[in-house]
């Protein structure tokens, strides 16, 4: 198990850090470090801190993606889904949040609002090649494999 060294801010004091609902959760849930309550309107985006920093080691990235609850019942997703935190980054985290159903959705302090998963990421280089290798999809992009098998 990797170790993540986390720092909480002042607006973050008393909230729980991150963890994991269950055993087996992929992703610790996080909570909204604001002080009052806010409307997020149908089709609008807010940005919502969430009251720590980390430091994450070379070649583990941290990804801030959507609570599947929320998407459901209220239309509410992480619109750059999953957000990369880099490993060299050391300020405050934060969810990017969108509204995407028909009623506005208000964020309170504390509310799970996201969740975040861990990754080890390759780094890779690029060369300019005349010639691609082939394979049996071929450039054959969007849709092309259908929707039913």
């Amino acid at each position: 198990m990797i170790t993540i060294p986390l720092k909480i801010l002042p607006h973050g004091e008393g909230l729980p850090y991150p963890f994991y609902a269950t055993p087996q959760s992929a992703g610790m849930d996080v909570f909204a470090a604001i002080d009052a309550p806010e409307t997020l309107p149908p089709r609008e985006r807010i940005v919502v801190k969430l009251g720590f920093c980390i430091a994450l080691p070379d070649g583990i990235e941290a990804q801030i993606r959507s609570r599947s609850g929320l998407a459901a019942k209220h239309g509410v997703c992480v619109l750059n889904a999953p957000g990369t935190i880099d490993p060299d980054y050391r300020g405050e985290l934060g969810a990017i949040l969108i509204n995407l159903g028909q009623d506005p959705f208000v964020i309170e302090r504390g509310m799970r609002i996201a969740q975040i998963v861990f990754a080890e990421f390759v780094r890779c280089s690029m060369q300019i090649s005349e010639d691609l290798s082939s394979t049996e999809r071929g450039d054959s992009g969007f849709g092309s494999t259908g929707i039913k098998t």
